[in-house]
């Protein structure tokens, strides 16, 4: 059923035949607005955010010369003198309405709302776009959002980039009975803030295993200095993509498994003295994209790319897997682990304790200086 709003103003005009810019009352606006149209979701933590509220909690007066103002999108509008009621399709009616841009505006009017500031003065400008297509609130949306950075993530998600993959972990949630925690845009609401549930650190995976791309028989083949995805998805990138997302299972399980082994190694009773190992940090937590695996140690999402591209030698040129990888996929994580990933991380960590150390006896490291 659709929602009714009512935004009461001082005054309006009619910009087109389907815009409408008016002088708002922020005491009475609307903070239940959905954020659909949104390219990203609210930061209350953020700088763009705390300006706008001590912008409207210190001179709530002066807020609509100083503010740029909210943009919205209805299914339809109904003016009177006083009052504007708005329509609103949500996505599930088939609907992209809503917030277009002024999401942490609105987040700052609950906000002051809530602490019973005194809005009676405020207002702000705002302009509500009618009977809008979600592909024209989208491109609103991009253009609008300038107060802050909107990063290529958020940016990509707006045009639909992602769509296809968020269409392969739908199949994959069903045919593995899992469940997905990946963030498509900035400040997701649902999805930790967490590097590895970044949709960026599928890409990266997958990327580990192209084969073509970075065969390991040709000589002149580099091994990839970045494994995030470019800009935008073109189709061919797009095409390369889908191919390698068959391999995302077992790039996952790579992943799943070699944490696995780093619990392991840390939690050992065995073992005397605290953590050895470079970049692993006990008084954090690591989340990673399926949801069914947690572990007691943060480590940086780019950890276990290494291990994760050590398999693109078991591959194809049409990726499959020359020998069946369950067979030689655990003892290969183990063998990297035991002959060279272990010792490499305590080496480093070792080399980061006795820098520490010079620095502190007053002495350097560097060949002119030590």
């Amino acid at each position: 059923m659709p929602k009714i709003c009512t935004i009461k103003i001082d005054n309006h005009l009619k910009a087109s035949s389907n815009c409408i810019v008016a002088t708002a009352h922020i005491a009475d606006f609307p903070v239940d607005l959905p954020l659909e149209p949104n390219i990203r979701e609210p930061n209350r933590k953020s700088g763009t955010y705390r300006q706008i509220f001590d912008s409207l909690t210190t001179e709530p007066e002066e807020f609509f010369a100083r503010h740029s103002g909210i943009v919205l999108s209805a299914n339809q509008v109904k003016v009177s003198k006083d009052k504007l009621e708005l329509e609103i399709l949500e996505a599930s009616e088939g609907g992209s309405n809503g917030i277009i841009n002024g999401g942490h505006t609105i987040l700052a009017f609950k906000t002051a709302k809530n602490y019973d500031y005194n809005l009676a003065k405020a207002r702000v400008k705002v302009t509500i776009h009618i009977g809008l297509e979600e592909k024209q609130a989208k491109d609103i949306a991009l253009a609008s959002n300038t107060s802050a950075p909107v990063d290529s993530r958020s940016k990509k998600n707006a045009r639909g980039d992602y769509d296809f993959i968020k269409q392969h972990l739908a199949g994959l949630e069903i045919k593995l009975g899992i469940k997905f925690r990946i963030a498509y845009y900035q400040n997701q609401s649902g999805t930790p803030v967490n590097a590895h549930c970044n949709v960026n650190h599928l890409f990266k995976l997958v990327n580990c295993l192209d084969r073509n791309r970075y065969n390991p028989e040709n000589l002149r083949s580099k091994h990839p200095t970045s494994l995030s995805s470019t800009t935008k998805i073109t189709g061919a990138e797009k095409e390369r993509l889908i191919k390698l997302l068959s391999l995302l299972p077992q790039a996952l399980w790579i992943e799943q498994k070699f944490y696995e082994v780093i619990q392991e190694y840390i939690t050992n009773p065995k073992r005397k003295g605290g953590n050895d190992l470079a970049s692993i940090d006990l008084r954090k937590n690591t989340l990673l994209p399926d949801s069914r695996y947690s572990f007691g140690f943060g480590a940086p999402a780019d950890l276990v790319m290494p291990v994760v591209a050590s398999f693109r030698a078991f591959l194809d040129g049409d990726y499959e897997w020359i020998l069946p990888f369950e067979e030689f996929a655990g003892e290969l994580i183990r063998h990297l682990w035991d002959n060279y990933y272990r010792k490499y991380l305590i080496s480093e960590k070792t080399a980061v304790h006795e820098e520490r150390r010079r620095k502190k006896e007053g002495r350097s490291t560097h060949p002119l200086i030590g």
